[in-house]
């Protein structure tokens, strides 16, 4: 409920307060939905660590899969990101996409790391070692996001496409887009948290099910 209230105020900001932007027109509001997406993706994969650190303390089960919904669901937000980024540059400046520009390569380049956890996850028996190497790989792959900020201020050094949202001053932008701004990353995050929520509702409802299948198998 809660996440869909937000969204509908982030889309009426988006459409019909916040001003247009004088350098990019009407397609610049869809900087509103990529950079909130982008933000959810990191907060995501950090969630992810979080649990991945704790099941290595604690070696509770339920902590592999708390941090196993966050990074499926961070690598659906990273897909986003980057389709709604190649989207807003198509239209801005004709192109798809920059390999010359830091900040989005970056990305591309954690946003691979993290796909290839799925490979790792499920070539590995469901079990205790399967929870191990997950929660290590997780915990490496957030170390990787402070690349991506460092991509941002190299960014900022060179003449390229990729438009600076915040610098070393603070936000880039005018006062209604800047609450406009926030709205939207308070829905994107709600959102998120909503998701993280049903699926892991979801996948527990699995894991018993699959429990009381073998129990039965085992008793037949």
């Amino acid at each position: 409920m809660a996440a869909a209230a937000l969204m509908a105020a982030a889309l009426a900001m988006i459409f019909f307060y916040v001003p247009t932007d004088a350098d990019q027109g009407y397609s610049q509001r869809i900087f509103y939905f990529h950079v909130p997406i982008a933000i959810t993706t990191y907060g995501l994969f950090a969630w992810a660590a979080v649990n991945a650190a704790r099941y290595l303390w604690r070696r509770d089960p339920s902590l592999d899969l708390k941090s196993y919904v966050p990074m499926h669901l961070g690598v659906v937000f990273g897909s986003l990101t980057l389709a709604t980024g190649s989207i807003w540059a198509n239209v801005s400046w004709g192109k798809w996409w920059v390999w010359g520009d830091t900040q989005l390569t970056t990305f591309l380049i954690i946003f691979l790391f993290y796909c290839a956890y799925f490979m790792l996850r499920f070539s590995v028996e469901a079990g205790d070692r399967r929870a191990t190497y997950s929660a290590v790989y997780a915990l490496l792959g957030v170390g990787l996001i402070p690349l991506s900020v460092i991509g941002v201020h190299v960014a900022q050094t060179n003449d390229l496409i990729h438009p600076i949202t915040f610098n070393e001053h603070g936000a880039n932008m005018d006062g209604s887009m800047f609450a406009t701004f926030l709205v939207a990353v308070a829905a994107m995050a709600m959102l998120a948290v909503t998701m993280y929520l049903v699926e892991l509702r979801g996948k527990r409802i699995d894991d018993r099910l699959r429990t009381i299948r073998r129990l039965a198998e085992a008793r037949a």
